[in-house]
């Protein structure tokens, strides 16, 4: 399979998307503006859309309700997550594509979830928003209420670790840290009780991912980014790092942005387990070691 293609298979582009929508069985679009802080996400989607987008609520839709044993965003029981992509619309056999306004960082929650559920066509909008307007296509207010769909959920399609398991990837294979380098170093936490990351983990920031318009780096550039973070990137360029032997895991702050990690790295080929409870379960286990650099 060749390197576009493997990357098709994760990130659309605008151009693609709108011939996509003009065929008889256009995919579903959901739409999932989210941000850590924010909660205008549904307000923004009323405002403006891409026509027949769907909005989807990233804290109650794609996650459990938040505790300290299990983290801010856990992934939802898989029958809540079935009924929600039935009212999204999802049917059997449906194509999917997610976005939102920043890089794809909410939006791969999305794709993280469908993928993991067993929906095998699922695809980021690549540059969201902005590229779809920026492409001149045109967007529509209100909401959407999709027709029903009978998608069956099945989980077990991408692999995820616990923290027992996130532990012994940072020893003998290979963990990111998709979190801002400051949250890596325990300079700064917003959010969670201590500051740090996980011992032996390694920075990787998801920001790292995107050009400064909000795409994902070109194949090339993001290759070379993650084999010299050892990551075993097929068909990386000789010299560029040193791959780690071993599996490959992600974690960040409550598993949102770590899906967008998992989506790069699926787009290079590579397949990268999620750590769900992230930092935010971590950090509240006085019994896990914290790291600081």
């Amino acid at each position: 399979m060749s390197a576009d293609t493997v990357r098709r298979r994760v990130l659309v582009d605008a151009d693609e998307l709108a011939r996509l929508l003009a065929d008889d069985e256009p995919p579903v679009l959901l739409d999932v503006r989210w941000a850590l802080g924010r909660t205008d996400g549904h307000e923004r989607y009323l405002e403006a859309h891409l026509p027949g987008a769907v909005y989807v609520d990233l804290d109650t839709e794609l996650a459990a309700p938040p505790s300290p044993a299990a983290g801010r965003h856990p992934l939802p029981d898989v029958a809540d997550l079935e009924r929600a992509a039935r009212r999204w619309g999802v049917r059997e056999g449906s194509a999917v594509v997610a976005y939102d306004d920043a890089g794809g960082t909410s939006a791969a929650r999305a794709w993280w979830l469908l993928r993991w559920a067993g929906v095998r066509d699922v695809r980021i909008l690549d540059g969201g928003l902005p590229a779809w307007t920026g492409a001149g296509y045109r967007v529509e207010p209100g909401e959407v209420t999709a027709e029903p769909g009978d998608v069956v959920l099945v989980p077990g399609g991408l692999g995820t670790v616990d923290a027992d398991g996130a532990a012994d990837l940072a020893v003998h294979g290979l963990l990111l840290d998709a979190r801002a380098a400051e949250r890596y170093a325990g300079r700064v936490e917003p959010v969670d009780p201590r500051a740090g990351h996980v011992p032996g983990a390694v920075s990787a920031p998801t920001a790292g991912n995107l050009t400064a318009d909000g795409r994902f780096l070109d194949a090339g550039a993001l290759a070379a980014r993650f084999a010299a973070l050892g990551v075993p990137v097929p068909g990386a360029p000789a010299g560029t790092g040193h791959p780690t032997p071993g599996p490959v895991g992600v974690y960040c702050g409550s598993g949102v942005t770590a899906a967008h990690e998992v989506a790069a790295l699926a787009s290079l080929g590579v397949d990268a387990a999620l750590y769900p409870g992230s930092w935010s379960q971590w950090s509240h286990d006085p019994a896990r070691p914290v790291a600081t650099d």
